[in-house]
């Protein structure tokens, strides 16, 4: 079915919210990817110390984000790329969570997005062993992608909200949540105030 919507995923140089060395955006338009970008990032004093748990996991380094922008300084590129689109992650708590606490880290507003988490899309579409990205990308048709690129985690995520969104017949994400029961949250005053409008107080997460 035809939906829009930004995938997002981040990875952090260590366990702070606000560590964000890396993000990877997909922009979908008629249930096709259109757009992605990939960019690198340098994390904010003081949070940016790179745990050794952290490299091995995704294999970004100090030095590699030396040059890199920080998030203040991607933001409008970021707004530009995901406009107001609703946000789409995998475990969305923790992407949405990085997004408010660097821009807290930064004393910039957080942008205002409603968003939908693919992990529980998952969980009321497939029936799995393991709801964990690679598991239900797989079930959506996606596989072989490097897990914890930031960019590819994305296309994942996309790909699994796309799938479902065909297998439960709806053509947004507003009916998507509804016809899985998963309550979308919002970023931002705009979007918090947008989202409880429609669902009521409980909507905010």
């Amino acid at each position: 079915m035809p939906v829009d919507f930004t995938a997002i995923d981040f990875e952090t140089a260590n366990s702070s919210g606000a560590s964000a060395c890396s993000v990877g955006l997909v922009k979908v338009r008629d249930g096709r990817v259109v757009d992605r970008a990939y960019h690198l990032l340098r994390p904010p004093f003081p949070h940016d110390e790179f745990s050794e748990w952290n490299v091995r996991i995704h294999g970004i380094t100090p030095d590699m984000v030396t040059d890199a922008a920080t998030w203040a300084e991607l933001m409008p590129s970021f707004r530009a790329f995901a406009g107001d689109d609703w946000l789409v992650a995998h475990n969305a708590g923790f992407d949405m969570g990085v997004i408010q606490k660097t821009c807290e880290a930064f004393a910039i507003d957080v942008p205002d997005h409603a968003y939908l988490c693919s992990l529980q899309v998952a969980r009321k579409t497939y029936h799995l062993d393991s709801y964990r990205l690679p598991s239900a990308a797989m079930a959506a048709g996606f596989e072989d992608f490097s897990h914890h690129n930031a960019l590819d985690d994305a296309l994942a995520c996309a790909a699994i909200v796309v799938h479902a969104a065909k297998r439960h017949e709806v053509d947004d994400l507003d009916r998507l949540a509804r016809r899985t029961a998963v309550r979308p949250g919002a970023l931002g005053v705009a979007a918090s105030r947008r989202r409880a409008a429609v669902h009521g107080p409980m909507a905010l997460q």
